[in-house]
């Protein structure tokens, strides 16, 4: 009986952990969804379902539909960098993830373009920036996922080789930014400015793409 469970808990390690592995890239990637959404939380200050949930399934979508752009761009040049494919794909993530440390420690410097800024411009009279119309909402849902196309880069690189096997990795990519595009709202309304100002998630995602980066080049 012991055997046959140990048997069983052999096979399934490596399922698990890859499903961990899947859960945080998807909580790495949701980092700069959950600022955004704190910062535009804040900046609504109630919960009204048409912003929030629209805000965060565009997120969420985005979040999902850039890595298979990525993957179909890696994979149209596989056969040219396969044996450089590990390389490649630590080089990406490695980079991801220093950026985003980056921006987390500046994310409140006045620099132009930064995520949080496009947020916080909404607050003014007349800015064009409104967080509750739809062209900011996908401004702000195309800014937060750009990294997530070099994720998809990076696994089309690395052993994602068919459709069917993106279906898990994007759909639960898709569905933690989500989700923490809605924690993010609950905190920023909740919280106010001193959630936008003070948590730095940013710093979070960084570290699990660094990590997951080093697994890469160990593994290949």
């Amino acid at each position: 009986m012991i055997l046959c469970f140990l048997c069983l808990l052999w096979i399934a390690i490596p399922t698990i952990v890859n499903i961990l592995d899947l859960f945080l890239l998807g909580i790495s990637l949701g980092m700069d969804c959950l600022a955004v959404s704190i910062a535009n939380g804040a900046i609504v200050g109630r919960w009204s379902n048409g912003i929030v949930w629209r805000t965060s399934i565009l997120f969420g979508a985005f979040q999902a539909l850039m890595p298979l752009i990525g993957w179909i761009a890696a994979r149209l040049f596989a056969a040219r960098v396969e044996a450089y494919g590990h390389y490649i794909a630590f080089a990406l993530l490695l980079v991801i993830g220093l950026r985003m440390a980056w921006e987390g420690l500046h994310a409140h410097d006045n620099v132009a373009l930064d995520h949080r800024s496009l947020a916080t411009e909404g607050t003014q009279e007349h800015s064009s920036l409104n967080v509750e119309r739809l062209s900011t909402q996908l401004l702000l849902a195309v800014a937060t996922s750009i990294d997530a196309m070099a994720v998809g880069i990076s696994m089309g690189l690395t052993g994602y080789n068919t459709w069917k096997s993106l279906v898990l990795p994007l759909a639960i990519i898709g569905l933690t930014s989500l989700l923490m595009s809605l924690a993010g709202f609950w905190a920023g309304i909740r919280f106010g400015r001193i959630a936008s100002t003070k948590i730095r998630p940013e710093l979070f995602g960084a570290l699990i793409l660094v990590l997951l980066a080093v697994k890469v080049l160990l593994a290949g």
